[in-house]
């Protein structure tokens, strides 16, 4: 799973990247402990183009009465997105890209202790979580919402933890928005071994509340 992250790139870098037209309410950066329910920055395709926008982390199925009616859905697993009544319509037609710098896993000592490490890709490039997105409609102001997609870890990340984020390449960016046709079923898959890195972090950032760049500093151990 993917549960925090941090975003450092500033907009208009992240529009360049993505080809993407940024609007003009995206969140704050930089914020080194992104956590669910938090605004976060999206790539979706709209009216032939892409846009930059901000969307609620925690995908709102459109039966849920409020934003607390159910469990929070920050991520969706790609074993099962195109069966589960929250995620099949929008894994078919409103897939996205969450963007990242790096993202937070935990691991726990035998005493139970958690020790939190953050994942980088190894080339320095900023992250493309493959990710799928809903406008929730209760009263007058709609709610863009959104969730990363999950799969099964691949060897590397298996040494910390059984699940990890899908992180998609720039080669396949059109294709899991729908620009290249169809076929992003094939890239639901763990992702290809080299392309991530990681190191510990301090136990500061178990703390929704904590902040600033020393969260992403590595440590001894």
């Amino acid at each position: 799973m993917c549960g925090r992250f941090a975003v450092t790139l500033p907009p208009d870098a992240m529009a360049q990247l993505f080809a993407a037209v940024p609007s003009n309410d995206l969140p704050e950066v930089p914020n080194y402990n992104v956590c669910p329910t938090n605004r976060v920055h999206v790539v979706r395709s709209a009216e032939a183009s892409r846009r930059l926008v901000g969307m609620r982390w925690g995908f709102l199925p459109h039966w849920y009465k409020a934003e607390n009616d159910g469990p929070l859905l920050i991520n969706a697993r790609a074993e099962t997105l195109a069966d589960k009544p929250a995620f099949r319509a929008a894994c078919r037609a409103r897939r996205c890209l969450i963007v990242a710098s790096g993202f937070y896993e935990w691991t726990k000592t035998p005493e139970g202790t958690r020790l939190p490490w953050y994942f980088t890709r190894n080339d320095g490039a900023p992250i493309a979580f493959a990710g799928i997105w809903q406008s929730w409609v209760k009263g007058d102001d709609p709610i863009d919402t959104c969730a990363i997609v999950t799969t099964a870890a691949n060897e590397e990340v298996s040494q910390l933890h059984h699940r990890m984020p899908l992180v998609l390449e720039p080669d396949d960016w059109g294709l899991w928005l729908g620009e290249d046709g169809q076929g992003a079923a094939r890239l639901m898959q763990p992702g290809a071994a080299g392309v991530l890195g990681w190191h510990r972090v301090d136990p500061k950032v178990n703390s929704n509340r904590a902040r600033g760049a020393e969260l992403i500093e590595p440590i001894a151990g």
